[in-house]
């Protein structure tokens, strides 16, 4: 045989070896997945909810119209400080001034009538001592009259006289205590008079004390919408009055912000909470949770879903107060501000990246039977208890194991920002499977991996 063909056999041979070995290895490596891994480790891990909401005052009042008037004298204006008792406007009082005068007016003539009275009854008690006196006196004559009138001793005449005597004196004592108690009745009557004036007194001071407003406690005026010379109303049952002014109390600011209702349940009064506001960016401050609100909030209305005519299935909120430790001078009420509540702390945990964790049934973790295995019968009824415990879902992870990825079963604890807490199953070092979420989606137990955590290469649309 010639050389040169040889040459073309023995290259042939070659070809065919490579062709069998590609082939080969592309059949081996047909079925393994590429995935991406990591490692679980030991951390620190922070539970955080946020919420969003705005800065306010912790204590405000909307001063509103308590009468009918023109508003005279406004003393403040928006922005001010102002002081427990100052001054803050004046509504127009010139008819509610004179009744309070008139009224003091009539009082002071009542109790001048009252100290007449009380003379009067002075006078009238003086009296009927005297008509008693003489009652007593005359009575005894009379009576020593009628001894020496048995005995002869005084003629009819004088008898006669000191028994008229007697009998007047009588009738002058009953007239006395008819006095005494017409005197007490009109003394009762003018003390009345002065307890009705007094109290219409107390009325119409009243009202005239409406005409003036003053600040229930320091703070600051952060609304004023009306204007001196404007007319204000009080309201009534289905009109809302006028509003004055806003006076809050800057001591303590609170972020008011809406906690879904998924995370209200980690939410405790006294966690710490970082707050930033939009006006004041790059910077965070720190508060502490102060009140949590019982009833869901409407997302969509606002109102609170107790006042709710019918049931929603709509997503709802629950309202949180942050009170701010240090708030800056430059804070205002209604600033836009977002806070994260730390509802939990774990130090040196054994954390995963949460994209990690996945659901499966107990039935799809069973190793397939092969297929010389016992054949069940088409009519054979399926029992219930084991379909229903191959349809449980199990939380757990995919660990790499010689090549395969292996589920296990896992319990976690705290959530952390981009890791969550393992509490079994798992020890430290162990690769788990972290990628790509359609992979760990469709990833069967005891399917082989190939792992390539090489970052993507981004590609120009």
């Amino acid at each position: 045989m010639k050389t040169w063909k040889k040459v073309l056999i023995g290259l042939g041979a070659a070809l065919l070896v490579v062709v069998v070995v590609s082939a080969t290895v592309y059949q081996s490596r047909k079925n393994v997945i590429t995935v991406q891994t990591g490692k679980a480790q030991r951390q620190s891990l922070a539970s955080v909810v946020s919420a969003s909401g705005e800065i306010k005052p912790k204590t405000y009042v909307n001063i509103g119209a308590n009468a009918f008037g023109k508003i005279v004298k406004l003393a403040v204006r928006e922005g001010d400080r102002v002081k427990k008792g100052q001054l803050l406007a004046q509504l127009e009082n010139v008819q509610s001034s004179a009744d309070v005068n008139a009224t003091r007016a009539s009082l002071q003539a009542a109790e001048t009538d009252a100290v007449a009275a009380q003379a009067a009854l002075r006078t009238a008690e003086a009296d009927l001592n005297r008509a008693k006196s003489d009652e007593e006196k005359a009575k005894l004559d009379w009576e020593r009259a009628q001894g020496l009138y048995r005995d002869q001793l005084i003629a009819k005449q004088d008898y006669d006289a000191r028994k008229a005597t007697w009998e007047a004196a009588d009738a002058g004592l009953a007239q006395a205590v008819a006095r005494v108690a017409q005197a007490k009745a009109q003394k009762d009557s003018f003390d009345k008079h002065i307890a009705q004036t007094s109290a219409n007194l107390t009325r119409v001071s009243d009202i005239l004390q409406k005409t003036l407003y003053l600040a229930p406690y320091d703070g600051v005026i952060t609304n004023l919408p009306v204007r001196e010379g404007e007319t204000v109303v009080m309201g009534i049952q289905n009109a809302p009055g006028s509003t004055l002014m806003t006076l809050a109390d800057m001591s303590v600011i609170t972020a008011e912000v809406k906690v879904d209702e998924t995370d209200i349940v980690n939410v405790k009064l006294g966690q710490a909470a970082d707050v930033t506001i939009d006006a004041i960016p790059n910077k965070t401050f720190k508060g502490h949770v102060t009140e949590i609100g019982n009833t869901a909030i409407l997302r969509s209305t606002g109102l609170a879903a107790s006042q709710s005519a019918v049931s929603s299935q709509e997503a709802k909120d629950f309202k949180v107060v942050i009170a701010l430790d240090n708030p800056p001078e430059e804070i205002r009420p209604g600033l836009s501000c977002t806070s994260k509540i730390i509802t939990a702390t774990r130090q040196k945990v054994l954390a995963i990246p949460i994209q990690a964790l996945t659901v499966r049934q107990r039935g799809d973790l069973e190793p397939e039977k092969p297929a010389g295995g016992k054949v069940v019968q088409a009519n054979s009824t399926p029992d219930p208890a084991k379909e229903k415990a191959k349809k449980e879902e199990l939380q757990g992870v995919f660990v790499v194991n010689k090549g395969a990825a292996q589920f296990r079963e896992v319990k976690t604890g705290i959530t952390g920002t981009t890791d969550i807490e393992v509490l079994s199953a798992l020890k430290e070092g162990d690769e788990i499977i972290t990628g790509s979420y359609k992979v760990i989606r469709t990833l069967r137990n005891d399917a082989k991996v190939k792992v390539d955590n090489q970052a993507p290469v981004k590609t120009e649309s």
